[in-house]
């Protein structure tokens, strides 16, 4: 995920942007990223009959076994229609807490009729791999193992256990995840590469600045009810199951959440600011600074791209009501799908949202699959620190800030248990082309060297 950004201009863009540092040079790696990419890319991993990312994760494994992994440290472990994955790089300190780069190998279906190219069909055209995964997160994914079989080919021997583990159903049930972070609870620190990222000058194609996730909204779903004995259409009743939930959900669509900050948002309301237009710019400072100011509330609220960023939001998704044409609504339903800022219990959102309501003819009941909420992780000296050292290997100048993730990721299932997770791919893509689980996915293929040249630091760093 990259936070949207709209660029200031050509000028302004060429001022503040540096350029790149000459990246150290790893052919190979390049290389065998790149074709990783692709094989992965061609395997259809989405849930239902035909899953193919227990397919997806043999090939990676043959690539780690390949590149220097024992064969009996590459486990790789069915569940349901998919499979997660647990690749163990032993080190020499038996007694310190393992290094885990977490992501997923599942993706989102994609419909072949409306693609302009096939989604499982991978295609390098233009400077852009093409294809579901390109951007979540195949590509980074293949990435990432290409790095560690660079750093084994180099002769690197880490003091920690370094772990990578790519979970099966991230992008829908995210049951491995759990299984994941429940059998890696010892671990001493997790990257995700599943969240983070740089954006990208949308006039120059340079880069603007980078962020790391040390945060994330919680996931949940809240079904509303309303039952009623019905009868027939010709005689109709002043108390009708669809009028009353339609009028429980305006005051819900009317209502806003009170708006919040935590450390994490506030430095990147306030980093984030500088490459933003004049106008949510200026309201995101004065958010930053007082979170009660309510014209910088107004206006951050009317943009999408920003009213997940102040507060807990919540919106109607779904809605069902009546069983035939001709008779009054029996029963009518709608979910209501909320995203948590850190902090707050579902429970207690789902009190609030009926508070909101307030029918007691409409019931709440909470059916959130795959999601907990958990709170930011620290700050951690070393961790930021190795972030900026391997960023500015290959983008000396590039800002670096924290920032907090709208979305779930398997992040939570470890800081659920204790581990520090952060967001930290080094892939940077300009806002505009940011297409993951939407149509034409891709990402730029310029990502490949710079990032190998990141991960390598990132992870020598960290596992020592």
């Amino acid at each position: 995920m990259v936070l949207r950004s709209v660029a200031f201009g050509t000028m302004m863009a060429a001022a503040i942007v540096p350029a790149s540092a000459k990246v150290a040079s790893h052919p190979v790696a390049d290389a065998q990223a790149l074709e990783m990419a692709k094989k992965a890319i061609a395997f259809r991993s989405v849930r239902g009959p035909g899953n193919q990312t227990p397919q997806t994760l043999a090939y990676i494994k043959d690539q780690l076994v390949a590149g220097g992994f024992s064969p009996s440290d590459v486990t790789i472990t069915p569940v349901d229609d998919t499979a997660y994955m647990i690749a163990r790089w032993p080190g020499s300190d038996p007694k310190a807490k393992p290094l885990v780069i977490s992501g997923h190998m599942d993706v989102v279906e994609a419909k072949p009729a409306d693609w302009q190219r096939d989604p499982f069909t991978p295609v390098v055209e233009n400077g852009y791999l093409f294809g579901r995964g390109a951007t979540d997160m195949k590509f980074d994914g293949a990435i990432a193992v290409a790095a560690l079989i660079e750093l084994k080919r180099e002769g690197y021997k880490p003091r920690r256990d370094i772990i990578i583990e790519f979970s099966g159903d991230e992008e829908t049930t995210m049951k491995t995840g759990k299984i994941i972070a429940d059998k890696l609870r010892n671990a001493d620190i997790v990257l995700n590469i599943d969240g983070g990222g740089g954006v990208l000058d949308e006039v120059t194609g340079k880069p603007r600045y980078f962020t790391w996730q040390g945060a994330e909204k919680s996931y949940s779903d809240f079904q509303m009810t309303v039952t009623n004995p019905g009868g027939h259409s010709s005689a109709p009743r002043k108390v009708n199951a669809i009028y009353e939930l339609s009028a429980a959900l305006l005051r819900i669509g009317a209502y806003r959440f009170k708006p919040e900050v935590n450390d994490l948002t506030r430095a990147s309301l306030t980093e984030s600011a500088k490459y933003e237009t004049p106008e949510i710019g200026a309201a995101m400072r004065a958010f930053a600074a007082n979170p009660e100011d309510q014209a910088a509330i107004e206006t951050l609220a009317a943009d999408p791209a920003t009213v997940g960023r102040i507060g807990t939001t919540c919106v109607a998704t779904l809605i069902s009501g009546g069983h035939a044409e001709n008779a009054l609504p029996q029963r009518a339903t709608a979910n209501i799908n909320c995203r948590i800022f850190p902090g707050h219990k579902p429970a207690d959102i789902m009190a609030e949202l009926a508070r909101v309501a307030n029918d007691p003819a409409v019931t709440f009941k909470d059916v959130t699959e795959g999601s907990v909420a958990t709170a930011a992780s620290p700050v951690r000296a070393d961790f930021v620190g190795a972030v900026k050292k391997a960023l500015g290997s290959v983008y000396p100048g590039v800002p670096v800030f924290p920032s907090q993730a709208s979305g779930a990721s398997d992040s939570m299932w470890f800081r659920a248990n204790g581990v520090d997770s952060y967001g930290a791919s080094p892939m940077f893509t300009k806002a505009s082309e940011d297409f993951s689980h939407g149509l034409n996915e891709r990402a730029p293929i310029a990502n490949v060297a710079p990032s190998i040249t990141y991960y390598m630091s990132l992870f020598s760093d960290l596992s020592n």
